[in-house]
């Protein structure tokens, strides 16, 4: 990377911290910015801690609580907030982006529309984050998992500035460039609508939720709604770590009545991506501990939204929204038994859907010439 490239860091949550460390540590001319006074605070006191497979290492960093007004033009703004706040800290941001500099979006979620509508087409970059890490308390991080990053853009042009944003972003994890970025962003969503929400319903590490067969079910609805309303939309759908096949792991009619070859090897798959992300815990579960708006609007709602302007029935996104919301007004509380809950409240309706979901999906086909 050009040693002279400058980056500002928006968000030193989990994934913000961990990013931070890493790149505190490499010496790159770093402005990190948390507008939480706690953690500019324990980080300018103490530096930043990073916690990883029982590793502990110390970075001595610097935090501010907002941009300073004197910054020069930075070549990479890394917008690391919550997807709640992303627009508003791409609106801070954008009077301290250099001419031919790029906001980079990290969040879940498909935020770079969003961040287009501010910062323009030009200048916004989608990196989605194929790891997970938490904060445990101010300036103090846990990466939970490993895995790398996968960057593009929307309009799906190469850029000749993936190259520096590589090598940025390859110590942290390997980084890779899709031609896809709308693909693998529904791919990675409808992922993150099945493991975000149901953590955070659960209340508990993905680990210990995968294990119960009727969560694993739940998470393969989620994920089917959320392929159903993109291939509506049009979206190839990429697969995950260019391993998971979201086009497969959507259930058939076949599956809904349970016992097919097919649906076992779809447990089967979870179970393995529930050993592999067994520490990571929900950051929708976080934010309402921490008395913070959840991002289930843009996770969960996106499909929700987007499956009524296309006509397509998502009741089990639409159930997990609004039990979410009501998480966060304290007016339920997680656990295992609310995940039983939601399960027997949407079989009637998620199974009718499904199938209807299926169905739709071979006439569009048929109709395009796309049908095997």
């Amino acid at each position: 990377m050009d040693e002279n490239k400058r980056v500002l860091l928006m968000g030193c949550g989990g994934i913000g911290g961990v990013m931070a460390a890493s790149l505190f540590e490499r010496g790159v001319d770093l402005t990190c910015v948390t507008h939480n006074p706690a953690i500019a605070a324990a980080v300018d006191a103490r530096g930043i801690e990073v916690r990883h497979e029982g590793q502990v290492r110390r970075v001595p960093a610097r935090a501010h609580v907002d941009i300073p007004a004197d910054a020069a033009p930075f070549d990479f703004v890394l917008l690391a907030p919550q997807p709640t706040q992303v627009v508003d800290a791409a609106r801070a941001a954008l009077p301290f982006l250099a001419p031919d500099g790029a906001m980079v979006c990290l969040q879940n979620g498909l935020c770079e529309e969003r961040v287009q509508e501010v910062a323009g087409e030009e200048r916004t970059i989608g990196a989605i984050v194929a790891w997970g890490a938490s904060m445990i308390e101010p300036g103090v991080y846990e990466r939970t998992s490993a895995g790398g990053f996968m960057i593009g853009r929307l309009d799906g042009r190469g850029d000749e500035r993936f190259w520096n944003l590589r090598q940025l972003l390859d110590p942290i994890g390997e980084t890779n460039v899709t031609h896809n970025l709308r693909g693998a962003r529904w791919s990675k969503l409808a992922i993150n609508c099945a493991i975000s929400a149901l953590g955070t319903i659960g209340g508990d590490r993905l680990g210990a939720l995968i294990g119960h067969r009727f969560v694993r079910r739940l998470g393969l609805e989620v994920m089917t709604e959320a392929v159903a309303v993109a291939r509506t939309l049009d979206v190839a759908l990429e697969k995950v770590s260019g391993t998971i096949d979201l086009d497969w792991v959507a259930l058939t009619p076949a599956d809904v009545r349970s016992g097919s070859p097919s649906l076992v090897a779809k447990h089967a798959l979870l179970l393995a991506v529930g050993a592999k992300f067994r520490r990571l815990r929900s950051s929708m579960l976080a934010a309402i501990e921490r008395g913070r708006e959840p991002a289930v609007d843009y996770l969960n709602g996106e499909v929700v939204a987007r499956g009524e302007r296309s006509s397509v029935a998502v009741p089990l996104n639409r159930r997990i929204q609004e039990m979410v919301h009501a998480l966060a007004r304290h007016e339920l509380r997680p656990g295992m038994l609310l995940l039983r809950r939601l399960y027997e409240e949407t079989r009637e309706a998620v199974n009718a859907a499904t199938v209807a979901g299926h169905r739709r999906g071979d006439e569009r086909a048929r109709s395009t010439g796309t049908a095997k």
